[in-house]
């Protein structure tokens, strides 16, 4: 087709939070899943499976994230193979089409620097662990942008990334771009701007769209740049029943009205020379900012007060996660950091954890000690997971999302504990106490308790850190 040709990117993020028991590394039954039994059976079988045998992720940008993709290559291996064929296919033809997330859909405006970079780091070795390359782009969870993230990706030697049109400030004369976003240095990066208004009718009014192709010619008439329509990938098959055979029609139209291309491919063909500006501590869910996350606010029904609380009492928790932790390095670790950084090949299961302990010690230590490093590193794991985004998405604190991130929480509280000698679990649930729930009226020290004396007594923490499923 001509450089004339009107040409269309479908973005598909693809995601599911960690939802393992943290202590058995088994997902438990989900109430609302049935006839399966968890939210990933339920939603690989109306979603990521028939995308998959219909070659429809070969066609599509996407990315998949960490959680998702290791709980994938566990239960659903062939659905796996073919989406690592999709990119292969790609990559053949010149350029891969998926890219990489962050590792637990963290919104990383909220977190600390170093938190940042430990998520990007997770995401890219993930990443290399299954598509076997380096990322060009990366995923933002919930489209939550300042500049600080974006210097974290590039440092990392990512490229670009994926807004929306009410996050970016300028003429964006090149439809969805790409555009070059101003860092500190007179550096770059480069985002591709997706249309807000098409991407939300295809997430929210898709039954009423009438067939795909034909509703795309009719919106992409006149338009010679790229259209970029980019959602949650279990808008099609999940959200909407008819969305796998609405994506199919889309990106297969029967009339040569449109040209369908990935965003790598755009990318490799026409760099960007535009410049638009970033608006900073934005998200594509929220019209307030990232409040959703954190203070709560009106894109929730309810009182969502106890939003705050549990933020505040994740963010002290995680403060004494780390000293606890570095207090347990102190003298035997050399940058303690890095070491966390570099155990996700030990969740990966592609090196030894003993062996990457003995790379960064400064001097031999006992079995013991090693033993308690581990479950300290376990830790830093789990209280990297309390922080998935979900855990504040939904209007009410007694629900499944929120108990995921406390059940994480839980688990490193008793991990640290073993590790170090240090009780955080009194503190941690004081600190809950505030926050209510509004549907059964249960506190967020009350919810603690229920899943702090459930929990399996006499298991081995040494367990293979695979049992993570990242």
């Amino acid at each position: 087709m001509s450089e004339s040709t009107a040409r269309l990117a479908v973005h598909g993020h693809f995601y599911q939070p960690p939802r393992e028991d943290p202590w058995t590394g088994e997902v438990p039954p989900e109430p609302g899943a049935e006839p399966y039994h968890d939210f990933n059976e339920k939603i690989t079988a109306e979603c990521y499976r028939p995308l998959a045998e219909r070659c429809l992720f070969e066609r599509i940008s996407f990315n998949i994230g960490p959680t998702l993709i290791a709980w994938l290559a566990r239960h659903d291996p062939e659905t796996y193979r073919r989406i690592l064929e999709a990119d292969r296919a790609n990559v053949a033809r010149g350029v891969g089409n998926a890219i990489a997330q962050s590792a637990h859909h963290t919104i990383l405006p909220l977190a600390r620097r170093r938190d940042r970079i430990t998520q990007v780091y997770w995401g890219i070795q993930s990443f290399q662990h299954r598509f076997g390359r380096h990322p060009r782009g990366m995923w933002l969870p919930e489209m939550a942008v300042d500049l600080t993230t974006l210097e974290v990706l590039a440092e990392a030697g990512l490229t670009f990334t994926i807004l929306s049109s009410e996050q970016v400030r300028g003429e964006l004369t090149r439809g969805a771009g790409p555009y070059r976003v101003r860092l500190e240095a007179n550096a770059y990066f480069t985002v591709f701007v997706r249309d807000r208004d098409l991407s939300n009718q295809v997430s929210f009014a898709m039954p009423s769209l009438g067939p795909a192709d034909r509703w795309a010619q009719e919106v992409l008439r006149g338009r010679r740049d790229l259209t970029l329509l980019a959602m949650d990938g279990e808008t099609f098959g999940h959200h909407h029943r008819e969305g796998v055979g609405f994506l199919e029609r889309l990106l297969h139209p029967q009339a040569a009205a449109y040209e369908v291309v990935t965003l790598t491919e755009h990318l490799r063909a026409h760099p960007p020379v535009e410049e638009i500006e970033v608006i900073q501590n934005t998200a594509w869910s929220c019209s307030h900012g990232l409040a959703r996350w954190s203070t709560g606010c009106a894109c929730t029904p309810g009182d969502s007060r106890w939003k705050a609380i549990l933020r505040a009492a994740m963010d002290l928790l995680s403060e004494e996660i780390d000293a606890a932790y570095l207090d347990l390095a102190h003298g035997r670790v050399g940058n303690p950091w890095r070491l966390r950084d570099e155990y996700i090949h030990v969740v990966l299961g592609v090196m030894d954890a003993g062996s990457l302990l003995r790379e960064f010690a400064d001097r031999p230590f006992s079995t013991e000690v090693e033993q308690r490093l581990l479950r300290a590193l376990q830790a830093q794991v789990h209280r990297q997971r309390m922080f998935a985004s979900c855990g504040w998405f939904y209007a009410d604190l007694d629900s499944l999302e929120p108990r995921l991130v406390i059940r994480q929480a839980a688990r490193a509280i008793e991990l640290i504990h073993e590790a170090t000698g240090v009780d955080l679990s009194e503190g941690f649930r004081r600190a809950l106490a505030l926050a209510r729930s509004g549907r059964t009226g249960k506190t967020g020290a009350q919810i603690f308790d229920e899943i702090w004396n459930s929990r399996p007594s006499g298991l081995q923490s040494e367990s293979p850190p695979s049992r993570l499923s990242l």
